[in-house]
């Protein structure tokens, strides 16, 4: 079974992570959206909000699972035999960020890295300006699935 884990923090999911996932499935068999937990990083969803969103959002898909995970992506990947990990690029930069990853994923396994271009209409959203939509109290319903309320 050809499995893909699409690693994040997803804090909140956006749409573009939903575009990605959902041209993921038509690809494998199986996406396992993997929320990485990072006991110094500050959220503004909690673990359990963040699930809650892909879950909701991705409710009539069974082929989309969704994880909790520590440490590297990797040995999430060599414990749960998934062959691929997904990840979205929105533009050089991320495409500059996530080669190395990729590069360094490589030497650490087995696990080949399958990049995606984000859709042109999501290629500016990020989490990032997503939470800071929702801290100035903007429209953020724009951004995100409608499974992400606040």
């Amino acid at each position: 079974m050809k499995r893909a884990v699409f690693p994040g923090s997803f804090d909140p999911i956006t749409k573009g992570h939903f575009d990605i996932i959902e041209r993921g499935v038509t690809l494998f068999e199986e996406v396992i959206v993997a929320i990485g937990v990072n006991a110094d990083k500050k959220y503004m969803f909690t673990l359990e909000q963040r699930q809650a969103f892909i879950k909701d959002a991705f409710k009539n898909e069974p082929k989309v699972k969704v994880i909790t995970y520590k440490g590297l992506t990797v040995d999430f990947c060599l414990k749960n035999n998934v062959q691929f990990i997904l990840r979205g690029l929105r533009n050089p930069a991320d495409f500059e960020f996530e080669k190395a990853i990729a590069h360094t994923n490589r030497d650490l396994a087995p696990i080949e890295t399958v990049f995606l271009l984000t859709a042109a209409n999501t290629s500016y959203i990020s989490s990032s300006i997503v939470r800071d939509v929702i801290r100035n109290h903007g429209d953020y319903t724009k951004l995100v699935p409608n499974s992400v309320r606040v």
